[in-house]
């Protein structure tokens, strides 16, 4: 058996391909191989936050102008041609994809195999075309995929999932979105903007459940004048109606009764789960957990020496920006020849959904839980006790801070209300600074009128959080 050797093999065409290729520019007589089964470009691009976000964006769009007429703005005749929409994503996805292969392809320091592939012993694999490959430094770059729970009759029915919805071009009348979570969140507001009747279906009885509460509640009142909510129930069984449709039996949690749902379609976004199925990384000595995320150290490095996994596949952060920072972090470990550790003390997050959610941190709950109440300090604010607030017009919109006292070193911060992304930033960069204080925000000049303001409003307006109880702090 003939065994192609290489210097470098990166399991992945995202992140893991990012650090081979970085670090083939910089050994140019060195020779790497690229493995992916799916589209190159890897998640984010092919099937995850890009083309979520193009939906999401013309979401905005409609919610906007159906908002105009409260802005002595009135627009008559609103049409959403849901194909036309779709066909936008691909019309920006799809010529990235194959300019990224057609590069892989073409790459004189690399070989591309677009299939599967799988461990067969320690350093070596095999691709499901026949090509067995080895090499003592492997990136394990492997993504994530959906979840579909074992609900007799749903695999069957044919759901859609966060993988497959970018293929639809008809739009679907009616939709229940299976899960509670940042997912569903972005979808549900896509859908509903689109005009599709939507229905949340969340076994927990509090929507984005791991949002501090007061952020979950804002978005759940907003999102909930588009679109229906199922919380506290979960799905019994699937079945076809007469006329072809989905059925979906629920079972509450508490002692309501049970119910019955008949849509369109269903959307499955009960989260993603590893990929190492199929790779059997213990052929390799590589330890995966009960779940089967890679185990790897602070380092990124599995039990194997020479093997590292980074992304989705460790199972922590399932966000694109940590992958970015796992890459640059195993890039400069193995350029420098040292171990580097990754550090994930404040990853941020937002929910592109109708009210936006950014948080970077702790909750105040889990705040309390560490330090103590009487060390920790909350500042809350609303969006629309600003200036800019009020001439946008933001019925909810809040920015809550969480401070260790004594001193102004910041723990944890959440936003929901537009541009909660962008707003939060502010603070996410302070927590990559050696004190991590609010001072700069306290004392910085921030321009006025300017939707910034709410956040430097927020740390202006601490207060013990043993008094959160007897509510906010008045303006």
């Amino acid at each position: 058996m003939s065994v192609k050797e290489y210097d470098m093999i990166a399991i992945g065409s995202g992140s893991a391909a990012a650090v081979l290729e970085g670090w083939l520019e910089d050994h140019l007589q060195s020779r790497g191989a690229i493995i992916d089964k799916d589209a190159p470009g890897g998640i984010c691009l092919t099937r995850g936050c890009i083309p979520s976000k193009m939906l999401t964006s013309v979401a905005d769009v409609v919610r906007t102008i159906e908002r105009s007429r409260e802005f002595g703005v009135s627009v008559s005749g609103l049409e959403v041609d849901f194909s036309k929409v779709m066909d936008r994503v691909h019309r920006h996805i799809d010529p990235e994809i194959r300019g990224i292969e057609n590069g892989l392809s073409h790459s004189p320091h690399l070989d591309y195999y677009h299939s599967a592939v799988e461990f067969v012993g320690p350093y070596t694999l095999r691709s499901s075309t026949g090509v067995t490959m080895r090499s003592k430094r492997i990136l394990l770059g492997l993504g994530s995929e959906p979840t579909i729970p074992p609900v007799p009759g749903l695999r069957e029915s044919g759901p859609l999932t966060s993988d497959t919805v970018f293929a639809l071009r008809k739009r679907p009348g009616s939709l229940a979105i299976l899960g509670g979570g940042y997912i569903a969140a972005e979808f549900a507001h896509f859908f509903s903007a689109m005009g599709t009747q939507v229905t949340i279906v969340g076994r927990n009885p509090r929507f984005l459940p791991r949002e501090d509460p007061e952020i979950s509640a804002v978005v759940t009142r907003g999102l909930g004048r588009q679109v229906r909510f199922r919380l506290g129930r979960q799905p019994d069984r699937v079945a076809a109606s007469t006329a072809g449709r989905k059925v979906l039996h629920l079972i509450p949690t508490s002692q309501e009764p049970a119910e019955s749902l008949e849509v369109d379609e269903i959307l499955v976004a009960t989260g993603r789960g590893p990929t190492t199925g199929v790779l059997h990384p213990e052929r390799a000595g590589i330890r995966t957990d009960s779940q089967g995320w890679i185990v790897v150290n602070e380092y990124l490095e599995t039990g194997q020496p020479g093997i590292w996994a980074l992304g989705d596949a460790t199972g922590t952060f399932r966000f694109k920006h940590k992958a970015n920072h796992d890459a640059k972090i195993l890039y400069e470990a193995l350029e420098s020849g040292r171990r580097v550790a990754v550090d994930y003390h404040a990853v941020p997050h937002a929910v592109f959904t109708d009210p936006e959610v950014a948080s970077v941190g702790l909750t105040e709950s889990e705040a309390i839980g560490r330090f103590g109440a009487e060390a920790v300090l909350v500042g809350r604010y609303e969006y629309k006790n600003t200036a800019k607030g009020q001439a946008i017009d933001v019925e909810e919109g809040l920015v809550k801070v969480l401070v260790r006292s004594p001193g102004l070193e910041i723990v944890g911060a959440h936003i929901v209300g537009p541009l909660a992304s962008v707003l939060l930033q502010e603070i996410v960069n302070l927590l990559y600074t050696p004190e991590r204080s609010a001072r700069p925000i306290v004392d910085g000049m921030h321009i006025h009128p300017a939707l910034n303001e709410v956040v430097e409003r927020a740390f202006l307006n601490l207060v013990p959080a043993r008094t959160q109880a007897e509510g906010p702090p008045s303006d």
